[in-house]
């Protein structure tokens, strides 16, 4: 694929997924995160990786981390968007490591909207609201993120997959309520 190719897929993938987490948000409650939502991924630190490994059906995170065992776009990522959990690792001082930290609500409620939205761009037609369940669920175990937001997320993803996005999105903006920030 040319260089022109891959900077208009890469370019129409982010804008869709940008598109899509701002309509979930939307329905969340969460308007200015939906607004501001992955706005590094147009950094050069991020795009131009995301241009030279875009393959159209998966993140070129992944083509960046077959290329060089790692994915310096993504740790660039990561660090700076409060929606991954894995930003919310820090030192905990009794087990003198690093440890996963509970994520607070809007940025829990972010990432769901996020893992929806990378659904349904990456599998298009294929997607169904089981769709987001099923990719988290391929990852049996995850220890990198803190229990209570695990519990949450799988919550969340699977009231998606057995009550549709009308229950869910009405149950996330009663959560956001309850749990001001």
């Amino acid at each position: 694929m040319n260089t022109f190719k891959r900077f208009t897929g890469h370019l129409r993938t982010i804008l869709a997924h940008k598109h899509q987490v701002l309509i979930n948000c939307a329905k969340a409650g969460i308007l200015r995160q939906g607004i501001t939502h992955d706005l590094s991924k147009f950094s050069p630190a991020e795009f131009i990786p995301g241009v030279r490994y875009f393959q159209g059906d998966k993140s070129p995170n992944i083509g960046e981390r077959e290329a060089f065992g790692y994915s310096l776009a993504w740790m660039h990522h990561k660090g700076r968007n409060k929606h991954h959990f894995e930003y919310w690792n820090d030192l905990n001082l009794d087990l003198k490591r690093y440890a996963p930290v509970k994520m607070p609500t809007k940025y829990l409620i972010e990432m769901f909207c996020d893992r929806v939205a990378a659904s349904k761009v990456y599998a298009k037609e294929k997607y169904t609201d089981a769709y987001a369940l099923g990719y988290f669920n391929r990852r049996k175990e995850h220890p990198e993120m803190h229990p209570e937001t695990e519990a949450m997320l799988r919550k969340l993803l699977t009231m998606l997959a057995e009550k549709g996005e009308d229950e869910t999105f009405a149950y996330i903006r009663d959560l956001r309520r309850k749990n001001s920030y």
